[in-house]
């Protein structure tokens, strides 16, 4: 559904900028910290790799996996232009639900678990890579289709249908995060925290950007996979520009469970 081009890694530093604020806390307070090995599951263009390895510093090492070769290789620029060399990124097909055992400090995951078909593999995977007390954080969808516009927008509405049918069919779960609740105590992690992230802002709110800019990429992308035509998705965007531009619209953004979960 996402795609790896250079409009999605553009949009994906857009998004990491809207969610480092929380992201950072979420962090902070499952005890990410110096001198650490840390996980970056799913790492993508590196985005959050480099903070990271920005907070585990030169004494701690950030171990980054991903599926694309093209995101890879933009982290491998990130950490370069950063001066960073305690960064080590593995081309990982995630599906396989085979990590190798690292013993590591702690891992972290955003937007992951929803895309591989075999989830509760990867979990299992992530909990022989910890160490006994390493905390997980995961930010992961659990009801999607909470995003819609107030007042209601039918295309909207019907773009989010596309998304979710689209990702379905691929064998992908956008509200993975009810079943990782579930999951968690059973492959051995007991659930620190559970915070519920939904916001209502309107197009001036910098959150607005996060959902809204996926709205270009996707509309475009649903067209080259034969959801759309062409002309749909124009009256999409349309529409979308014209919500944004109208006094007094606001979004409900996509509902996101954030989870602080520990190795027993």
């Amino acid at each position: 559904m996402l795609g790896t081009e250079a409009d999605e890694v553009e949009r994906l530093g857009l998004q990491h900028r809207v969610w480092r604020p929380r992201v950072t806390d979420a962090w902070r307070r499952a005890g990410f910290t110096t001198g650490q090995h840390l996980i970056d599951l799913g790492c993508g263009p590196g985005y959050a790799t480099v903070d990271l390895a920005a907070i585990v510093g030169p004494r701690g090492r950030i171990t980054a996996f991903d599926r694309s070769p093209s995101f890879l290789e933009k982290l491998a620029e990130r950490a370069a232009r950063a001066e960073l060399t305690n960064i080590e990124s593995h081309r990982v097909e995630l599906d396989s639900g085979s990590l190798p055992p690292l013993a590591a400090d702690g891992a972290w995951a955003r937007w992951v678990f929803a895309f591989v078909t075999r989830p509760r593999e990867l979990l299992a995977a992530v909990g022989s890579a910890l160490k006994p007390g390493a905390p997980l954080v995961i930010f992961e969808y659990f009801n999607y289709t909470s995003w819609q516009l107030i007042p209601r927008e039918p295309g909207l509405e019907e773009f989010v249908e596309g998304v979710v049918s689209t990702w379905r069919s691929t064998g992908g779960e956008p509200d993975i995060g009810i079943d990782l609740i579930a999951w968690l105590p059973q492959h051995g992690f007991r659930i620190e925290e559970l915070r519920p992230i939904t916001d209502i802002v309107g197009p001036d709110n910098f959150v607005w950007q996060w959902p809204g800019t996926f709205v270009e990429v996707g509309v475009s992308r649903l067209v080259s996979l034969g959801y759309f035509t062409a002309e749909r998705a124009a009256e999409i965007k349309a529409m979308f520009r014209k919500a944004a531009a109208t006094p007094g619209t606001r979004m409900v953004t996509p509902g996101v469970v954030e989870i602080i979960a520990r190795k027993l």
